[in-house]
């Protein structure tokens, strides 16, 4: 399926990455080597999925946001747990 305006890739190329974020293809390609980017490998060819994208920029802060979300629905369980 090709991705449309309102349909967002599953993954992207490394090519493509490295247009999205203005560097080279080399670039991404080491930093997909360092760990930087999380990519997986079909074969010879990377994808890289959007949310790994969004880890490059926000690192685990997303992943603490939702938690803490997740934690504050709890809240009053926990606190009602707690006092009895």
């Amino acid at each position: 399926m090709l991705s449309t305006s309102t349909n967002p890739p599953q993954a992207y190329t490394p090519e493509q990455v490295a247009t999205m974020l203005q560097l080279s293809k080399n670039t991404v390609y080491q930093l997909i080597s360092s760990g930087e980017i999380i990519a997986k490998k079909f074969g010879k060819v990377y994808r890289i999925s959007p949310s790994a994208l969004s880890y490059l920029f926000f690192g685990l802060d997303n992943d603490f946001v939702r938690a803490e979300e997740n934690d504050l629905k709890n809240l009053t369980l926990v606190t009602k747990t707690i006092a009895a």
